[in-house]
């Protein structure tokens, strides 16, 4: 094996001169595997076409600039809402149909240019497409009648509102919501047997209620029959299951007899913990089933992609059986997908690639450059404190070495942490005392020793660094809280009074410093970690909540607009919600009048209420009184679909992301690059224990030329991964075959470099 190169020997115009003798043809193939390696890197699954036309539009289509004005477009038009009838800021109707005839026009472009870039019959064949041209024919159309009508004061429904966020699923980029989507699909033939049975059980029991309270004349304490209505027996344990109208459903019967609590303990045992129970075993077993499918499918086709990629850069060396990859091919081949990385950054993965200092990588260790690419690596220049430069003598003597080395013990870090815990106390105490009130003063002082030392014992350049995010976060706080105390102080010195707004500043300030102690616990930070690397696809379920929460708004709003109204003042209408048929109920004495559908904005929080389920049955009892005992259905079906269903299906997913997160070492190939980065010698050293940041740094390639230097060194930035798709690669690995290349040998995918979507990539 040859020695170890050391990374700041190794010539930055390597692979440039590649590039000056490529052909045009050389040129277009490697800008083609460039976008294969792109696609396996950012885990896009669109069959392009291979011309070099084609691939620039290809490009274009995915440049960061048109995706990010593609989702702008996208929430204005959601954002319609708020300037639509019901209105919460009114519009003229002509404003708001030109904003929308703009996304439209801008939807249709974005769809016109994907067209360009795949085959005309794939486009067609595609689900996705389809969707996304009967949505936008149907908001024209809708626009149109609307727009007509209104202009003769006819009443008309926007039923196409409904739509709007389904392009938000359908749009190449929501390839995260649509998998969430088929995981409710695929899991739904097997919840639907378990629900019946559950509702089966609701009716068995609502029969046995109303057989034996039905004939008793017990009264609920509104003063209405107990148990009488079949129907509202069945609606009424429906509720009992959620908890939400325990033990008031119960009281009637069991004022009568304490016999009686036996149904109703039996009825919440079967329905409430096993059935539910079920549902979150039967969602979470078909989840994972079906997505362990999907990463395989995903997985293999990144790998494909890869492989295509090697399939244009290899050649043939004397000697050896399989072809080969040359560093310099390799190497502007990185140049091409990711230019913002620098010289020694590449130099770094491709001496993780090439172990043995071959100059040349066979396909398996190609194929892992897409992974290596999605390390995060922090590139920083190891530079000479400033006071080193100044006095030599005097920041190198051995008490200021003592003083440096006491600042990054681990005795330090936790004097502080029982200062802040001090502090906390402090904090939560009587602030008229003068004693607690001048005491923050003898804090504030500490916190900004602390700041000094450790500016003393480190580099300021490399504390004040993009990627430490608590040392920005301490300073801040620290220096707004000295600031605000200053000014209050000031003003209660000189005026005799204190301004309530900065005193509330000031307090805010005092609370936020308390969060460093998250940091400071190792169990609370893995547990912090954990979260924030899950958190992209908490954000995909989010989106996915939010799709289903803006069509049931929009249907509400359709539904149940200006049917309840809510009074600031005492007028008379305020008792009532504004409407004679809530007089005296339950939801108008809970004043509940501003739960509504009047706006899109009071909808939102309305189905936010009725997600958490706490007195959702009150909140529904409203609207069915003001229009007909129908409407539960709806809040019936939004309970089904949001709690029962994207709820459980939303646990599964952190359950199984969580337990991989906290229990799992790294990956083998992260493992690869972090002793790789030992093993050269240019490890940064971490100063302190590592913290909540290693879950949020970035790369940076802060690195000028010019400056004082020792040398080049590189840290693991963190664990978290870039996309949600990486997420579950890890998840899943275990499962996977390091060599199924999903297809390489198909000799008609060979002569054309591209390969046909997985079957999973539509819905």
């Amino acid at each position: 094996m040859s020695e170890t190169p050391q990374l700041e020997n190794i010539p930055e115009d390597t692979g440039k001169g590649l590039s000056n003798g490529m052909d045009t043809k050389q040129k277009e193939e490697l800008e083609l595997a460039a976008v294969y390696v792109s696609d396996a890197q950012h885990n896009r699954n669109i069959f392009f076409e291979t011309q070099p036309q084609a691939v620039r539009l290809y490009l274009l289509y995915n440049h960061w600039l048109l995706v990010v004005l593609l989702y702008f477009f996208i929430i204005v038009n959601l954002l319609l809402a708020v300037v639509e009838q019901p209105a919460l800021l009114p519009v003229p109707t002509w404003a708001s149909m030109l904003v929308e005839l703009v996304c439209l026009s801008v939807f249709s472009g974005r769809l016109v240019h994907y067209a360009k870039v795949i085959p005309r019959d794939k486009f067609w064949k595609d689900p996705k497409n389809l969707c996304i041209l009967v949505i936008l024919l149907l908001t024209l159309v809708d626009m149109i009648i609307y727009g007509a009508l209104k202009a003769t004061d006819i009443y008309s429904v926007r039923w196409s509102r409904v739509f709007r966020p389904l392009l938000l699923v359908n749009f190449t980029e929501g390839r995260q919501l649509r998998r969430a989507f088929r995981s409710i699909r695929n899991a739904l033939p097997q919840i639907l047997s378990v629900f019946l049975l559950f509702i089966f059980s609701i009716l068995i029991f609502s029969l046995m209620a109303l057989k034996l309270f039905g004939k008793r004349g017990l009264k609920t304490n509104s003063g209405k029959p107990y148990f009488t209505n079949f129907l509202e027996i069945v609606f009424d344990l429906y509720v009992l299951v959620t908890t939400a109208n325990s033990p008031d459903i119960m009281m009637p019967a069991y004022n009568a007899s304490s016999f009686f609590a036996v149904f109703f303990v039996i009825f919440i045992l079967i329905n409430t913990y096993i059935f539910m129970s079920v549902f979150l075993a039967v969602v979470y077993n078909n989840y994972k089933k079906y997505l362990k499918e999907e990463v395989r499918q995903l997985v293999r086709t990144k790998r494909h992609k890869m492989v295509r990629a090697f399939a244009i850069l290899q050649e043939r060396r004397e000697g050896l059986e399989e072809p080969v990859v040359s560093h310099a091919s390799w190497n502007q081949l990185v140049r091409l997908v990711q230019a913002d990385l620098s010289h020694a950054h590449r130099e770094l993965l491709w001496s993780v690639a090439d172990q043995h200092n071959q100059g040349y990588i066979g396909k398996l260790a190609f194929v892992q450059l897409a992974d290596l690419l999605n390390i995060q690596v922090i590139a920083v220049k190891s530079r000479p404190h400033p006071l080193q430069r100044w006095s030599p003598s005097l920041y190198l003597s051995t008490p200021s070495r003592w003083l440096c080395r006491a600042v990054q013990h681990r005795v330090f870090v936790m004097v502080y942490d029982v200062i802040i815990l001090v502090n906390a106390v402090f904090i939560g105490l009587d602030e008229e005392d003068p004693l607690i009130r001048n005491s923050e003063w003898f804090f504030l002082a500490l916190y900004l020793l602390e700041i000094l030392l450790k500016l003393y014992a480190m580099e300021p350049r490399a504390f004040y660094s993009r990627h430490n995010f608590w040392n920005w976060f301490d300073t801040i706080i620290i220096v707004s809280a000295l600031v605000a105390t200053i000014i209050n102080t000031a003003m209660t010195s000189v005026g005799g009074y204190s301004s309530r707004q900065i005193l509330d500043i000031v307090f805010t300030l005092r609370v936020l410093r308390l969060i460093r102690v998250v940091d400071s616990i190792k169990r609370f930070r893995v547990i912090i970690n954990t979260l924030i690397k899950i958190g992209p696809t908490m954000l995909t379920f989010a989106q996915l909540i939010i799709v289903v929460y803006y069509i049931f708004a929009m249907v509400g709003m359709e539904l149940f607009q200006g049917r309840i109204q809510f009074f600031d003042s005492d007028s008379p209408g305020k008792h009532s919600c504004g409407n004679p048929a809530l007089q005296d109920s339950s939801f108008a004495q809970l004043n509940y009048c501003k739960n509504n559908f009047n706006n899109v904005v009071s909808s939102f929080i309305l189905l936010v209420e009725l997600t958490v389920v706490n007195q959702w049955h009150v909140l529904s009892s409203g609207f069915t009184a003001v229009t007909h005992p129908s409407a539960r259905l709806f809040f019936i079906l939004f309970h089904i679909i949001v709690v029962i269903i994207i709820i459980n299906i939303f646990v599964a997913f952190v359950l199984e992301a969580f337990f991989v997160e906290y229990t799992l070492e790294k990956s083998l190939l992260h493992t690869s690059l972090e002793k790789r980065i030992q093993e050269l010698g240019v490890a940064q050293d971490d100063l302190g224990p590592p913290n909540l940041v290693d879950a949020m740094e970035t790369t940076d390639n802060n690195l000028r030329t010019g400056e004082p230097q020792t040398r080049l060194m590189f840290k693991i930035s963190s664990t978290r991964y870039r996309t949600v798709d990486s997420l579950l690669q890890r998840m899943f690995e275990a499962d996977l075959d390091p060599e199924d290349f999903g297809g390489e040998d198909d000799p008609e995918e060979s002569s054309n470099f591209n390969f046909s979507n997985p079957v999973f990539s539509s819905i």
